[in-house]
């Protein structure tokens, strides 16, 4: 659906003051197209600075890469400063935080849970061997079997578009394990077993249950049910 510059588009928006409010409601803000390809993220930034400025969301960037901004837009999680309003093919947007998260307040979700459960899986190069002289070589095609891994923003929203993570919630979810998978199949990485061992148990890799949602959530295109699968399938290669 194509706007022009002046037209409107109706954003109603999840609120949520916990401090006052004693259930969430919608409310409805009328936003004006200032550009082509404006961003969901152009708009809630709309409201806030002109509009009301009680209006709670987190942003950083505006550039897809620190991963704050992740949302629910017409029922698909994703990035709200990588999705383009005309892309929904609608006047009216419903934005919603991201599901099966605790909200603090509109559409800020406490993240505490999540960032615990990416700890869990020690998202780091370990080294066992002293390091060399100079940094740590890789050939271009060791280097190739972390694309499509390390480009994961922890945006969270794979994991809370999971109904895996949201009926299990000691489950580490997606993203945890799209970055376990990320430092398993780095070539320099030597901490490999302990990190399987973390992920190697019911609320782990076997909780997956290949629902896909994960995928289709991901601003950044990445499969987290294929690096659930790989990391799977170094398990079963220790074990047998």
């Amino acid at each position: 659906m194509a706007f022009d510059v002046g037209d409107k588009v109706i954003f109603k928006i999840f609120r949520y003051d916990p401090a006052k409010d004693k259930t969430p409601y919608f409310k409805d803000y009328e936003v004006t197209i200032e550009k082509k390809g404006m961003m969901v993220l152009d708009g809630l930034n709309q409201i806030k600075w002109h509009i009301d400025g009680s209006l709670s969301y987190r942003r950083s960037c505006r550039e897809g890469v620190c991963g704050s901004d992740g949302m629910n837009i017409n029922g698909m999680n994703t990035t709200s400063c990588m999705a383009h309003i005309e892309d929904y093919n609608s006047n009216v947007l419903t934005i919603k935080p991201l599901p099966g998260m605790p909200v603090i307040k509109d559409l800020v979700c406490d993240f505490e849970d999540f960032f615990n459960k990416y700890y869990t899986v020690k998202p780091y190069l370990i080294e066992k061997t002293p390091p060399p002289g100079i940094e740590r070589l890789q050939s271009i095609e060791d280097r190739a079997k972390v694309d499509g891994l390390y480009e994961c923003i922890l945006c969270g929203c794979c994991t809370s578009s999971c109904p895996s993570y949201w009926a299990d919630r000691d489950y580490l979810g997606p993203s945890a394990l799209i970055n376990a998978a990320r430092f398993v199949m780095d070539t320099r990485d030597e901490g490999s077993d302990e990190r399987l061992d973390a992920v190697n148990n019911i609320h782990g890799v076997w909780r997956c249950h290949t629902i896909l949602n994960c995928i289709h959530a991901c601003p950044k295109e990445l499969n987290p049910t294929k690096a659930i699968a790989s990391l799977q399938k170094e398990i079963l290669k220790r074990t047998y």
